[in-house]
């Protein structure tokens, strides 16, 4: 889930690059759909906000519906990879939070697709996995009852940050911010190269 701090990020991000369509994968509690919301008041973007797990698609719904949102954002139910294959037009900004062994399929499925905007941006969260990411023992704090899902997911991102790295369509920056964030954007020409 989001941070206070890191949904003010998010409505700052959205009014900044002036977004008209929004994909988000992963609503858990729908507040990420929010800020976005939030952040493009003058924009009246479309948000579309991909979720599999019935607890947080019903946590979502309750969200929306309190906040009196759904007039722009659009809850998808089912697997993401699925779900990216049938959406189309492009999005200006794109917001990765799932399934971390998903990221490398979600994001391929986006840039084969053409999902991105042309003065896009995908942001994938989480990519440090709580300092996992460089060794399984690089977090001595973190609490053994979550240890073993970040470990997991610390291999996934790991292998995720040297794919799109090595993506040759895209460049990628790791910013350390919360718990790591890739920005990611089609690499200077290459869509009119195609």
């Amino acid at each position: 889930m989001s941070s206070q701090l890191q949904g003010a990020w998010m409505i700052f991000l959205a009014e900044d690059r002036r977004a008209e369509r929004i994909l988000e994968i992963g609503s858990y509690s729908g507040y990420s759909a929010l800020a976005w919301y939030e952040g493009t008041k003058m924009t009246q973007a479309e948000i579309i906000t991909l979720e599999l797990n019935p607890e947080m698609i019903a946590t979502s719904r309750n969200t929306f519906n309190k906040y009196n949102v759904n007039d722009r954002v659009r809850l998808i139910e089912g697997l993401a990879g699925d779900s990216l294959k049938y959406l189309s037009g492009t999005f200006d900004i794109i917001f990765v939070d799932a399934n971390k062994d998903g990221y490398e399929e979600y994001v391929k499925t986006i840039l084969d697709n053409k999902l991105l905007s042309p003065n896009g941006i995908i942001l994938c969260d989480n990519v440090f996995a709580r300092g996992l990411t460089i060794g399984k023992d690089t977090n001595p704090h973190l609490d053994d009852a979550v240890r073993p899902y970040w470990t997991e997911c610390g291999k996934a991102l790991d292998h995720f940050n040297k794919y799109v790295a090595s993506d040759p369509r895209v460049d990628v920056t790791m910013l350390p911010l919360f718990d790591g964030v890739s920005q990611i954007k089609w690499k200077l020409g290459f869509l009119k190269q195609q």
